[in-house]
């Protein structure tokens, strides 16, 4: 994403010039960095049980503010605002990010110490699922193995040392949008191994162990243990990858968290700027539900700013549920500046 880098001295002459002369911006940090991303969309919804439903959205809206303390410092604080609707149709503001990145202050490791990212989901849409604006990732998704979410209050360590990259947290555990529990549901410990096995100018290819020990979790009470494998391969041609989780919920019989499933997704590029896109999701769980979910769609790289998607996405029922077939058709325009 590329982003706006602004001294406080060029944004105060900035203002300087216009008919907000009177105005004045101050800060202790010698740089700071405005970024923006924006998920807008259109969706069809149509279902076996309910009538079909179209609607636009602006699905998410991020807007991000970096502030360094030093010229020439990769040491900085970020937060990030998110916009979602709620289910009355309010469009509420969230925190999503806000945390102070400390690089290589322990040998070969970097920490986030905040409302920070989670070890796996970061990753993941950094290099093997492309595509979070019109789904989100396999361990996070709910009609996939619904697992974890993005971020939560905590510390995560980043390392990185030769083929071999690492991310090791412990954080509240519920996740930024739940409820938070101020530590009464005891914290989760989670973590990311990656082999680089290769790496190129624009190819490369890794192997990852990921996973989470989540004690006493929020709605069971019950220690929740959940790890997977994932590899992918991918070059400016295509993308292919693939991931494979297993989880316990302890002492929980005939539980909708307890089970496995996998997941993959790749992409072709068939025009200098168009590619071809599909992902299959299955979670089978100990209470015989099994959820599964396909996806497939074209993306088109509009400018390096803006980029088209037009998909389809369809769920299966759940398997001894009253949960229907879904199918969405959903045309985004993901914009980053």
């Amino acid at each position: 994403m590329k982003r706006v880098l602004l001294s406080t001295a060029t944004i105060c002459a900035i203002i300087s010039t216009t008919s907000l002369a009177d105005v004045s911006i101050k800060s202790k940090a010698a740089i700071l960095k405005f970024s923006g991303k924006h998920y807008i969309g259109f969706v069809h919804d149509n279902s076996e049980k309910k009538d079909a439903n179209s609607y636009f959205e602006t699905r998410r809206n991020y807007l991000q503010v970096k502030a360094y303390f030093k010229e020439n410092s990769k040491d900085h604080l970020r937060i990030t605002l998110d916009t979602k609707t709620s289910s009355t149709g309010e469009v509420n503001v969230r925190l999503k990010y806000a945390y102070l990145y400390l690089a290589d202050i322990l040998p070969y490791t970097s920490v986030k110490f905040g409302q920070a990212h989670r070890p796996w989901i970061d990753y993941n849409t950094k290099t093997g699922w492309l595509y979070r604006s019109i789904a989100k990732s396999f361990t996070e998704e709910k009609l996939g193995a619904n697992l974890t979410s993005s971020t939560d209050k905590g510390i995560n360590f980043n390392t990185k040392i030769g083929n071999f990259s690492s991310e090791v947290g412990i954080f509240n555990g519920e996740g930024y949008s739940s409820k938070d529990t101020d530590g009464k549901n005891g914290l989760s410990y989670e973590w990311r191994f990656t082999s680089h096995i290769y790496k190129a100018k624009a190819a490369y290819a890794d192997i990852s162990f990921m996973g989470a020990y989540n004690t006493k979790t929020l709605k069971n009470d019950e220690d929740l243990l959940w790890y997977g494998i994932n590899a992918l391969y991918s070059q400016p041609k295509f993308l292919i990858a693939g991931t494979f989780v297993k989880t316990d919920d302890a002492g929980v019989d005939n539980n909708k968290k307890t089970g496995s499933g996998w997941s993959i997704n790749g992409s072709v590029k068939i025009l200098p700027k168009t590619s071809l896109l599909a992902r299959f999701d299955n979670f089978k769980s100990d209470n015989k539900q099994t959820r599964q979910e396909y996806i497939a769609g074209v993306g088109y790289k509009y400018t390096k700013n803006i980029q088209f998607i037009a998909n389809v996405f369809h769920a299966d029922p759940d398997k001894d549920t009253k949960n229907d077939a879904k199918n969405r058709y959903m045309l985004t325009a993901e914009v980053k500046w």
